[in-house]
């Protein structure tokens, strides 16, 4: 693989987001916001986000430290109305360029007859009822990629219903982060929709750049490993593996490698997390941030399992500033 510049990628990115917005720049609200992945990839790519929606304390913590000037409704979106959302973002409805929101789905992974009728995809149902009452330009949801797999199917076609009933032509595509300058493999179900009186098809940005690998995303970086040791248990494990190997059974738990992008990170460590491909060790929260194209100055509040489930529920901001140009310069214009 060519090599890159990959932290001066993400210097230039970080100089984007805090530039002063344009007069006349395009508008966004993100429901279900998170720590701001998604927030920063829009901001890297020139947009005025109005709004941010999200329920859980630390990760308002961690976003309001990013974004002290974008406004937060801190508290549960089904007791968000569309008329206290106008009004929070002085917006008539339709006069909002992009709705933005990963709606958890937990039902999703559940086979079933009617899995949307799941309790646990009620905050698809929120994510659609605001989508009808702000009535964007154009909308982007992000959720798993196995939602296009086996009987889940069903799920995807239903929700593509709704989405196409709510008043939109929607196209949904698998997208992998790993080709957007982002150092990490992450495959997720992107959905587009462009209002049907808009008069533009809904598309989706092509590759950008070839794989980056980790030893290029931790250019630079210096870590002290003294507070990262892992237990006996998985030190044994960790000599047992191989650089791109799991850890023992853990089929989940990747050693990593350096001539490689990383892994998907998960949310939680354990079964199912990132260790360094060199040392026996946990990796260091700088080194999240670069696998998962966080600038190094974005700020994280609270302890490792809080910053680790963030950064492992979060959209790469570099994937999402690709998203976002593409919708400002193809469907906005």
């Amino acid at each position: 693989m060519a090599e890159v510049d990959y932290p001066a990628i993400l210097a230039e990115a970080w100089a984007q987001h805090l530039a002063p917005r344009e007069s006349g720049a395009s508008t966004v609200v993100s429901l279900f916001a998170g720590c701001g992945g998604s927030s920063l990839g829009y901001s890297m790519a020139g947009f005025r986000e109005l709004l941010a929606v999200e329920w859980d304390d630390n990760a308002v913590e961690t976003f309001k430290l990013n974004f002290p000037g974008v406004p937060v409704y801190h508290g549960d979106i089904a007791k968000l109305s569309v008329e206290e959302c106008l009004s929070l973002t002085g917006l008539e409805p339709g006069q909002l360029d992009v709705l933005d929101g990963s709606p958890p789905c937990q039902g999703f992974s559940t086979a079933g007859k009617r899995v949307l009728d799941d309790p646990r995809n009620s905050l698809f149902r929120e994510y659609v009822r605001l989508l009808r009452g702000l009535r964007p330009k154009v909308f982007v949801m992000e959720n798993v990629s196995g939602m296009i797999k086996g009987k889940m199917k069903l799920v995807f076609a239903e929700a593509m219903r709704e989405l196409k009933a709510s008043g939109y032509k929607v196209s949904a595509r698998l997208m992998n982060a790993m080709y957007f300058h982002v150092p990490q493999s992450r495959q997720r179900l992107i959905f587009i929709g462009v209002r049907e009186d808009v008069g533009k098809e809904p598309s989706h940005p092509v590759a950008q750049a070839g794989p980056i690998t980790v030893r290029e995303g931790w250019r630079g970086l210096s870590v002290d490993p003294a507070e990262l040791q892992l237990t006996p248990l998985y030190a044994r494990y960790w000599h047992q593996s191989r650089p791109g190997g799991s850890l023992g059974k853990l089929k989940a738990t990747k050693r990593l490698t350096f001539d490689r992008p990383s892994y998907t990170i998960v949310k939680t460590e354990g079964n199912g997390g990132l260790y360094h491909p060199a040392e026996c060790r946990m990796l260091h929260l700088s080194e999240f941030k670069r696998i998962a194209s966080y600038p190094d100055d974005y700020a994280f509040s609270g302890s490792r399992k809080d910053w680790q489930e963030r950064i492992g529920n979060s959209v790469p901001p570099l994937f999402m500033r690709a998203i976002a140009r593409h919708i400002r310069q193809e469907l906005l214009a």
